[in-house]
């Protein structure tokens, strides 16, 4: 444990909702909603608005809509979160080297490591200006702990939520956690927390007096001891600054169970593209290909092929899923796929049969699609209604909504940049403004209008603070020597 507060936490406030809000004029002080939005939707962000009205992260969409039915519902923009979160992460890394991401919007700091702070005036110092940096440059809000742990750190963030800063002085910790839930403490999640409130331990202070024994004799020896710890305010983890993934994965649940073998198959290949995508975007590769499938009656399964060496090669990985994927029985439906790839490494195993397989997989496919096609028409001009393999159809509704999902950026040859507010019959509803004007004008236009085309999020300042000299130069207006509005310290 440090006698200095120098380990910071920044976690960003709302950060997909208000990231959305931030680009949407029209949506600033409104309720706003971030996820999945069809019948098995969760939600991923809710705005301070939203949360007002019940609606909190995973909460199953539909469930949401019954309590703010007038929020705004959006489907995420990654692209965008991603380009906020590097300039983030770029401003805390040079605070120092020692940098952990926990997660797009959050992250560990040593600042002691950095050589910015030493004490508790400097390090309340360098949180103050690291929010006004982070305003300035992405137009959005964080709220920072500080603290002698991590887990302090963290704690002292969550209680300065929103927008504010909380420092919490070596020595007090006790004091501090001991009226708090014992949900508080890390690793104490749902079932832990229920069992041990059966036990008539709910508070922080119920831990510490119970003493170390019975903690172990409920909970075993591992997690017994670290929780009495914790509930003393002991936590010794250092700011680890490489963070390497296990695994990199991507999955999707449909709107309707999926039954026709075909069609699951293609699915299948679709989400391994996409995993080789994403793997291939973070410059590794990997030796274990797994699926996961989730069936009609919510039981999971997870299969998973082990290759001879490390591989990127798209080919590879979706012929492994397909062989997973025929070991599978899916009878009764589908209801979430997904494909994975652990065991990453900074290389790959070259397959010399790889790119050959890959050209002989694209005309296959190729061949399929045109067979596909033809017999959908055909078939479709017979009855009107299915495809065959007796899978319904896309609704012009479905194909506008994966066309136009609600939120996303387009741009019109006349009107300029907007986002889509929603598509329906055989319409798109556009709403054309940007992060830097006042609530713009909305429209309708066909789905199928060739003025009208996706783009790409717009940055949410229009004349960024330049800040390339912080934190070795710094404005006398960002410093001071007690806490400014939104910062307290423990008691």
């Amino acid at each position: 444990m440090r006698a200095a507060p120098t380990i910071l936490h920044l976690d960003m406030d709302a950060f997909y909702a208000s990231a959305e809000q931030a680009s949407k004029p029209s949506l600033r002080g409104k309720p706003v909603v971030v996820g999945g939005l069809g019948m098995r939707g969760v939600v991923a962000t809710a705005s301070y608005e939203a949360r007002r009205l019940g609606v909190h992260s995973a909460m199953p969409m539909a469930q949401a809509r019954r309590l703010a039915p007038n929020a705004a519902y959006l489907v995420p923009r990654f692209a965008l979160y991603r380009t906020v979160s590097d300039q983030v992460m770029e401003l805390l890394g040079r605070l120092s080297p020692l940098v952990e991401p926990l997660s797009l919007d959050e992250a560990f700091v040593d600042l002691e490591a950095g050589g910015v702070a030493d004490d508790s005036a400097s390090a309340r110092a360098i949180g103050g200006q690291l929010r006004t940096v982070i305003r300035g440059v992405t137009g959005l809000s964080g709220s920072v702990g500080l603290a002698g742990s991590k887990m302090l750190a963290k704690i002292a963030s969550e209680e300065a939520k929103p927008d504010g800063l909380l420092l919490i002085e070596p020595g007090t910790e006790r004091e501090l956690l001991a009226p708090m839930s014992v949900r508080i403490l890390p690793g104490v999640g749902p079932a832990t927390g229920d069992h041990l409130r059966r036990a008539g331990m709910t508070l922080v202070s119920h831990l510490a007096e119970a003493g170390e024994a019975e903690l172990v004799r409920l909970l075993g020896k591992a997690h017994g001891v670290a929780l009495h710890r914790m509930a003393q305010g002991y936590d010794d983890r250092p700011v680890v600054a490489e963070r390497d993934a296990k695994s990199v994965s991507v999955e999707d649940t449909f709107d309707v169970d999926l039954h026709d073998r075909v069609r699951v198959r293609t699915e299948v290949e679709r989400l391994a593209d996409r995993c080789v995508q994403r793997l291939r975007g973070a410059g590794r590769s990997g030796r274990t290909v797994v699926l996961k499938v989730r069936r009609y009656d919510f039981s999971t399964l997870t299969r998973s092929e082990t290759l001879r060496g490390p591989t990127d090669d798209p080919t590879v990985v979706r012929e492994a899923a397909a062989r997973l994927l025929e070991a599978v029985d899916t009878t009764g439906g589908v209801r979430l796929l997904g494909v994975g790839v652990t065991g990453l490494a900074d290389f790959t195993q070259e397959d010399l049969f790889a790119q050959a397989a890959d050209a002989e997989h694209a005309a296959e496919e190729s061949a399929a699609a045109a067979v596909a096609a033809s017999a959908a028409a055909d078939e479709g001009r017979r009855t009107g209604e299915e495809e065959p393999g007796g899978e319904a159809r896309e609704s012009d509704e479905q194909l506008a909504a994966r066309r136009w999902p609600a939120g996303h950026d387009v741009r019109h040859e006349v009107h300029g940049h907007g986002w889509v507010q929603g598509s329906g019959v055989g319409r798109v509803t556009v709403r054309f403004e940007e992060p830097w004007t006042p609530p713009g004008r909305v429209r309708t236009f066909r789905i199928d209008d060739p003025q009208l085309q996706p783009a790409d999020p717009l940055r949410l300042v229009r004349d960024p603070v330049d800040y390339s000299s912080w934190p070795a130069s710094l404005p006398k207006s960002l410093s001071g020597p007690g806490p400014a509005e939104g910062e307290e310290s423990s008691p």
